[in-house]
């Protein structure tokens, strides 16, 4: 447990059921942490990062050791609301920060909050074009030494039955948001020219959404494709399923952000993505990959054609997208970023 009167930055964190916000703070924090006195709050986080409990809160009306103030670092409207409580009515010496990565003009509410925001960062330049104050684009990195090429093929009975075969993944949860079905209609119209390939989505099925997947399932099934495209579920490593897969398919309908291509690319796997979150700002057109008008499951099927009958196609396009995440994606650069978002708030208090 942190001392809290050395932490500098706090990463809430209110909501107990893992979201890509979650999954940032889970890898962002302790390469942060290294640099930066910072700890979250919060439940769903593992034990392996700095934290404060509640009981700590009391301890945040005192001032940081070195710094004039401390910064609650929110990425949520309940974690921005609990920051404008914490400064402006318990009057804890606070300044408020918000990363913004929504693609959609906001609420009402949402704007009440980000006006009284000390800064903003949003994490693509789509992003910041919906705001109306001054933001930073900060945009995510991935862990670049869980996702490589290098490191272990999936194992099990699954993994056993796609032997020499040749894959085209998608990952994320079974919904319509995600686009599932529009993969879905784009395999059932290119697999069965392309017998070499199966179609592997990854990703679990929430209550709400399982009538959606009984209908994929059965459009699945009177295609005659039972066996070639395949809803396994949550899988026990996705690092390793992103070497194993030969195309990656990010088909979403609207995202916040979105990692999966990134992660792909740094697997050296090539990605085709609809024109959803920040892909178009992650895939380089034509060369790390492709981008598809969101929404079209013939324009997604359009586009992966190639890369199932060009071997040399995908390999000159993995290679470049191994390349590309390397040098513009780390983590460490999107830390750096923030470092230096953080600096500039101290330093106005000069």
């Amino acid at each position: 447990m942190p001392d809290p009167s050395h932490i500098t930055v706090v990463a809430p964190n209110f909501k107990r059921r893992l979201s890509g916000v979650t999954s940032t703070i889970v890898q962002l924090v302790p390469l942060q942490a290294r640099s930066i006195p910072i700890a979250t709050l919060g439940p769903g986080l593992p034990d392996t990062l700095p934290k404060l409990s509640w009981r700590d809160l009391p301890k945040l009306w005192r001032r940081p050791r070195g710094r004039p103030f401390r910064i609650w670092h929110a990425r949520r409207n309940t974690e921005m609301l609990a920051g404008v409580v914490l400064r402006d009515i318990l009057r804890m010496p606070l300044k408020l920060l918000f990363t913004s990565a929504a693609q959609r003009h906001h609420t009402g509410w949402t704007r009440f909050l980000i006006d009284r925001m000390d800064a903003v960062v949003a994490t693509s330049e789509r992003s910041r074009s919906y705001l109306r104050v001054p933001a930073r684009v900060v945009m995510h990195g991935i862990d670049l030494d869980r996702f490589s090429p290098d490191g272990p093929m999936p194992a099990g009975e699954l993994a056993a039955s796609l032997e020499g075969r040749r894959i085209v993944g998608c990952s994320g949860r079974i919904r319509h948001q995600k686009g599932t079905d529009l993969f879905v209609a784009a395999m059932i119209a290119l697999l069965p020219d392309h017998p070499d390939w199966t179609a592997v989505v990854t990703g679990r099925v929430t209550a709400e959404n399982r009538a959606f997947a009984e209908t994929l399932h059965r459009q699945i099934a009177e295609a005659g494709l039972k066996d070639r495209i395949l809803l396994v579920g949550e899988v026990h490593d996705i690092t390793a399923w992103f070497r194993r897969f030969d195309l990656y398919v990010a088909p979403p309908r609207n995202e916040g952000f979105g990692l999966t291509p990134l992660e792909a690319m740094a697997s050296r796997t090539p990605v085709v993505a609809s024109d959803a979150g920040a892909f178009a700002e992650q895939i380089v057109e034509g060369v790390t990959g492709r981008i598809v008008p969101t929404g079209s499951a013939e324009a997604l099927a359009d586009a992966i054609a190639p890369y199932l009958d060009d071997e040399s196609l995908r390999k000159r396009a993995a290679e470049a997208g191994l390349a590309h995440v390397r040098r513009h994606f780390p983590l460490e650069r999107e830390a750096s970023e923030l470092a230096a978002v953080y600096e500039a708030l101290w330093s106005s208090a000069a």
